[in-house]
């Protein structure tokens, strides 16, 4: 735990990418291979136990501290909300340890102490927990809270973390990247696995790291003649890429999680490919013979079901957008220029010859001029605007400026009433920067939207000293203030919602400005944002 410690410290005082790259590899040079594992592990997002193990809840933790300490619990949510920072507040309100226990790596102690207690009866996990606490010195003690809060944020992107592999391995940046999508549990023998000069057993059935687009800041004219892009529409779906590789079936969502059973229908149609191929794509919603594609609302019933019957798959049934074709019989062809990968693209969906996998349109349209009025019907059409991609381009990884862009719709609008806020977290724990918002519906305020982004450093701090001054009354952590302040917020739609007290729910809400001019009467009302939904 100590080596680990150092590293996270190290990598949490560094602002320079090249030296928290130089100790990510001096970590992984020295350290055992199981500690190694878990430390790739937790720095590229990783949870002790994974996503359902219960070691530790938030208010569990701020319980137990106050038995340790003996400081009541107004004080410990005081100390908390104070520094913003719950593995800190954790770490700070015990003493220095005196008798610190012999050090032991990390993986040991996740394995002989974390894992054994998760999900365990609430007595067996505080004992571990407040074992860790007296026995761990100040800094490794911070780390050790880290695990238990899930938090492990310090700076490091899987880039960073993947050159850092590639300068120790000798290994190439998108081989790795392509093995560590692969990389579900860890151990020695699957580090070992990403890093082997050869290939590996289960590499036939990893996707290829994704090639991300970049929202496109200027205006398309300054891209160049429109003819040496490729225009497409951009789907509000999930990006997939569809695997078939001999007997193995497998598609992977962007998130890096495989949805093995979820979409049985698409699983059969790759199955019947004529070839071996791996296609990224659009997965959508959408009826048969309708001329648009359901909301992704509709999507998320399927999402949430791992074996759907026949009922729901009738209900909402699933199709592929294929935008790329990235392997065929074995042979990687992501370096082949865009319009060359399309090209047989179309050859092998042309044969296939299925509604469950179709080519995503290609738009011939003669200037941006043309493409601009085309696009401002994208909403009515149940996209979100444009695809550009360059035809000469190579299918890279992660998001690399210049070849891909998406050219989406000006967001929707609503002018909504501030209604509570809520401090943030890190350096902004002393300040309230997340906001509920509210609309008219007949003479009451209904809560419609949470957003925290938006505003500028200073707009924040005049919001806070405002806040602080017509708070009316406090839920917790939670502020209501007098209904007064209105702002504009932007978002991609609006959906009926069952799960909502106000019925409708906003899709990626944020600020867009602070309506000074607008007097709380004149925001929006409930009945217009469901016309919109509808």
């Amino acid at each position: 735990m100590r080596a680990f410690a150092a590293l996270y410290q190290r990598l949490d005082r560094s602002t320079s990418s090249l030296q928290k790259r130089a100790a990510l590899v001096a970590y992984f040079r020295v350290a055992p291979a199981e500690d190694a594992a878990w430390a790739l592990w937790l720095l590229t997002g990783g949870k002790v136990g994974g996503a359902k193990a219960r070691i530790a809840s938030s208010s569990e933790l701020r319980q137990w501290i106050g038995e340790e300490s003996g400081l009541p619990g107004w004080l410990v949510d005081a100390s908390y909300d104070q520094v913003g920072d719950l593995a800190e507040t954790l770490a700070l309100l015990l003493d220095e340890t005196t008798d610190p226990a012999p050090d032991i790596g990390l993986a040991q102690w996740i394995r002989e102490h974390l894992l054994p207690v998760a999900n365990a009866a609430p007595e067996l996990r505080r004992a571990v927990v407040t074992r860790g606490w007296r026995q761990l010195p100040m800094r490794e003690r911070f780390v050790f809270n880290k695990l238990l809060t899930g938090a492990l944020r310090v700076g490091v992107s899987q880039g960073l973390v993947q050159q850092a592999l590639a300068e120790l391995s000798g290994l190439d940046v998108p081989l790795l990247a392509q093995r560590l999508l692969g990389f579900s549990a860890p151990s020695a023998e699957a580090l070992q696995a990403v890093l082997a000069e050869a290939g590996q057993a289960g590499d036939t059935r990893l996707p290829y790291p994704f090639f991300l687009a970049s929202a496109l800041e200027v205006e398309p004219g300054a891209l160049g003649a429109i003819d040496d892009w490729l225009l497409e529409w951009k789907w509000d779906g999930i990006r997939v890429q569809l695997i078939r590789r001999g007997n193995d079936i497998v598609l992977w969502s962007r998130g890096e999680e495989r949805m093995d059973g979820r979409f049985p229908e698409i699983e059969a149609e790759l199955a019947r490919l004529a070839h071996d191929a791996v296609i990224d794509g659009e997965l959508l919603a959408w009826q048969q013979d309708a001329p648009q594609p359901l909301p992704f609302t509709a999507l998320q019933t399927r999402i949430q079901r791992r074996k759907p019957g026949p009922k729901v798959m009738m209900q909402v049934p699933a199709r592929v957008m294929a935008y790329d074709l990235l392997e065929l019989d074995g042979q990687d062809l992501r370096e082949q220029p865009l319009q060359q990968r399309r090209a047989s693209l179309a050859a092998l969906l042309a044969a296939h010859d299925s509604p469950v996998l179709q080519l995503s349109p290609a738009l011939a349209l003669p200037d941006w001029d043309t493409a601009a009025g085309l696009r401002n019907e994208a909403r009515q059409r149940g996209v979100e605007g444009f695809m550009l991609k360059r035809r000469q381009s190579p299918y890279r990884h992660g998001r690399k400026r210049g070849d891909w862009w998406k050219w989406k719709v000006d967001p929707l609008t609503v002018d909504a009433v501030l209604l509570y806020a809520q401090s943030g977290h890190g350096r902004r724990s002393t300040l309230y920067t997340d906001y509920t918002f509210g609309v008219w519906d007949g003479d009451t305020l209904v809560p419609i939207a949470k957003a925290y982004s938006g505003l500028d450093d200073k707009e924040i701090v005049e919001l806070d000293r405002w806040i602080r001054a017509h708070t009316t009354e406090r839920y917790g952590p939670v502020r209501a203030v007098q209904p007064l302040q209105v702002f504009e917020l932007g978002f991609e739609a609006v959906n009926l919602s069952k799960r909502h007290k106000s019925g409708v729910a906003l899709r990626f809400p944020r600020i867009v400005r602070w309506r000074h001019d607008k007097p709380a009467g004149d925001a929006d009302r409930l009945e217009s944002l469901r016309k919109v939904a509808q």
